[in-house]
């Protein structure tokens, strides 16, 4: 019975575990047979918040027009000035003022030598190469927020013989020529194969007089110099038909400035001689008279001018050496107050009187005639902050009265010039400004090849004075503001319209949007002030430039904020 009940509970186990066999499994843990759940991806980083930049001067007692500059927002910059400027979209439309990267800026402190390496600019063309001595070889942005270049490549090359320049062009090797020799005009406009574009007198030649070189220091000095020097002689025989004898510093065109009826000093070179005698010198006195042998508008044949006037003054008994300088430590030379004598002139920049008469006559890092004239500058900066004409006029005719009595310089001349090129190129002009946009010009080829008279100095210009480096730096650069094409009148550019409070103190801009720096950096207005605050504030540690002098912005806007005294 034992093992027959042995036997059943056997067949029951096995029953049982058939049984189990054949029903539902449990439910299994989650960890040992659900899958992981897919993980969340991380969030994605968000677009930095817009930080807006604003620098600003305690006070308006530092000397300077700017209260503040701020970034209202992303793409509107304003500028809080202490006095009305009737001028200031004039001013900031210069390409000294041209709108850098701030993270490039601050990348390379604002060194004009580092950033001339790589420019970065927001213009129709982008460096490709600069061969030193030789040529610069620009090619077409294709990410231009404007009008695409009609040329691919633009390249500059220069040199300072007008008659070699001719040469080039009409064998066909470049495609325009900046300054061709007045005796070739009728040439020029006589061959069928070229067009010749002339530029008004917009401009003045003038003999610089340092007042702190003795004995440039004695006021009878200076105005001896002045009698000794036949202006109309020097016209004459230098200039192109159509030049001007000048009577003032500014040009006849320039109303509110000119002061109608106005002469300068007569030629007399025995009131010379006296006053030479009165002011202790009876045997005269020897004296440097530096120059730059590069042509320009207002000075068509530097070396042959200064011979000439070499000449005039050895017949009142002053002995010249004539000393000619390489054009950029020239200009540097003179900035900086080295050089008692010099041949000199101005551009114009812009069609204002403040133009010329702020910049050399009551700008504090200009040392170029020496010490500024107290009563001058008093006049001057009365002036640039009227904005009724007649109200302007009465203090320029003070100013132009001042000049003469002070003789910071001799005006010589308002010379007309010109630009040259192929009859074929389509679209070419001739600047008043000397500003020749040369994105516009379609040479019919893939190629636009340019001959000036030097080479630039740099490829930021914020910190330079020279005209041929100008040219270069608006192939590349863009202003808030412009010049109209082969005109003066004021345009939109990065900005695209702006607008001022009623007494011309408060000035907003409403940039573009989209603009993208040639590294691909979009613009937005905290690179309009910085930019700004780069020249400004002396302490911004982009305050550097190339000599650190960034005249421009003194003679445009007054003294740096935070400037040493």
């Amino acid at each position: 019975m034992r093992r027959k009940s042995l036997v059943v509970a056997r067949v029951l186990v096995l029953l049982a575990l058939a049984l189990a066999a054949c029903a539902p499994g449990a439910t299994p843990t989650p960890t040992a047979t659900v899958p992981p759940p897919t993980p969340t991806p991380p969030p994605a980083t968000p677009t930095p918040a817009f930080q807006p930049m604003k620098v600003e001067a305690p006070d308006c007692n530092y000397g300077g027009e700017f209260k503040a500059i701020e970034a209202v927002d992303q793409y509107t910059v304003r500028f809080t000035l202490c006095y009305p400027d009737p001028a200031f979209p004039s001013k900031v439309a210069f390409a000294a003022f041209a709108i850098q990267d701030k993270d490039y800026l601050d990348a390379n402190g604002g060194d004009t030598v580092k950033m001339s390496e790589k420019p970065n600019g927001t213009g129709p063309y982008k460096v490709k190469e600069w061969i030193r001595g030789d040529r610069i070889i620009f090619e077409a942005n294709p990410d231009y927020w404007g009008e695409k270049p009609k040329a691919k490549t633009l390249v500059f090359r220069w040199s300072k013989e007008a008659a070699a320049r001719l040469l080039e062009l009409q064998a066909g090797t470049v495609d325009g020529i900046d300054n061709p020799n007045p005796e070739d005009f009728e040439v020029i406009q006589k061959d069928p194969n070229l067009q010749l574009y002339i530029r008004p007198p917009l401009n003045i030649a003038y003999l610089g007089l340092n007042n702190n070189h003795p004995p440039l220091d004695n006021e009878k000095v200076r105005q001896a110099i002045a009698m000794a020097i036949d202006r109309e002689r020097l016209v004459k025989n230098f200039y192109p038909a159509g030049s001007m004898v000048a009577e003032q510093f500014v040009p006849p065109a320039l109303k509110p400035g000119y002061t109608e009826g106005l002469k300068w000093y007569d030629y007399n070179p025995q009131e010379a001689k006296r006053l030479l005698a009165e002011a202790g010198y009876p045997n005269g006195f020897d004296i440097t008279l530096s120059y730059r042998d590069v042509v320009r508008g207002y000075l068509p044949r530097p070396g042959q001018v200064a011979q000439d006037i070499q000449a005039q003054l050895a017949e009142v008994g002053i002995r010249v050496k004539i000393k000619v300088m390489e054009s950029g430590a020239f200009l540097d030379s003179v900035a900086a107050g080295n050089e008692p004598m010099y041949l000199l002139g101005w551009l114009a920049d812009y069609p204002d009187a403040t133009n010329f008469y702020d910049y050399h006559f009551a700008n504090e890092a200009n040392l170029q005639f020496g010490k500024l004239f107290p009563d001058l500058v008093e006049e001057i900066r009365a002036a640039a902050r009227l904005s009724d004409p007649a109200a302007r006029q009465k203090h320029y005719d003070k100013v132009n009265e001042l000049i003469k009595q002070h003789v910071p310089m001799v005006p010589l001349a308002h010379g007309v010039a010109a630009a040259a090129f192929k009859a074929t190129v389509k679209g070419a002009h001739a600047s008043p400004l000397n500003n020749e946009r040369f994105s516009v010009m379609d040479p019919g080829k893939d190629e636009l090849v340019w001959m000036q008279n030097a080479e630039p100095i740099a490829l930021w210009c914020a910190d330079e004075t020279d005209g041929e480096t100008f040219r270069a730096c608006i192939q590349v650069y863009e202003p808030l503001l412009d010049y109209k094409v082969g005109g003066v009148e004021v345009v939109p550019a990065l900005a695209e319209r702006y607008e001022a409070n009623a007494d011309l103190t408060v000035w907003t801009f409403y940039l573009r949007k989209g603009v993208k720096f040639h590294n691909g950096a979009e613009l937005d207005a905290n690179d309009v002030v910085a930019t700004f605050k780069a020249q400004w504030d002396a302490k911004d540690p982009n305050h550097k430039g190339r000599t650190g002098t960034f005249e421009y912005f003194s003679a445009f806007f007054g003294s740096f904020l935070n400037a040493e005294k």
